[in-house]
């Protein structure tokens, strides 16, 4: 069951921030500063008709990786989430694009009905909106994360 209220912010930007408080924030867990390593594409999605899901997964990890890893300090321990996001990401604009070819409405033997890929699109639209909040990709959830600070003299800092 959720929790009310806000959530909680990570411990490296409660440190950051110069928010921490051992009472009130738990340290967490604390990962090592490895970039994430890209996925084979074509493992993960094998088959032909997979070609243009692994291109756009493939493009959308080239385009936000890197600016995660610089504002977020995603780490390889993370990247799970990230090919998830980038994968539907890909399913979505799949979606999209048979919507377009097929229209929202198809015709079957029983009449007229709504086309299957307006809830496929919807489902992967409402896991795309929660993974954008989790990475901190809209604007929104965006002023939430505080960059990490490449350049502090911190010895213990993860980031260093």
């Amino acid at each position: 069951m959720a929790v009310p209220g806000q959530k909680p912010k990570p411990h490296i930007q409660a440190v950051r921030e110069g928010t921490f408080r051992p009472d009130r924030n738990s340290e967490g867990a604390r990962f090592a500063p490895l970039e994430p390593i890209e996925p084979d594409w074509t493992e993960l999605l094998p088959g032909d008709a997979s070609e243009d899901v692994r291109g756009k997964a493939a493009d959308v990890w080239a385009r936000t990786v890197p600016a995660l890893v610089a504002s977020a300090g995603l780490t390889d321990s993370q990247r799970e989430t990230v090919i998830e996001y980038c994968l539907t990401v890909a399913r979505l604009w799949q979606a999209e694009r048979e919507l377009s070819r097929t229209g929202l409405v198809v015709e079957t033997e029983r009449g007229n009905v709504k086309s299957p890929w307006v809830t496929i699109a919807h489902q992967y639209r409402t896991h795309f909106r929660s993974l954008v909040g989790e990475l901190g990709l809209s604007p929104a959830a965006a002023t939430r994360i505080t960059p990490p600070d490449f350049g502090g003299d911190d010895d213990d800092d993860v980031f260093d």
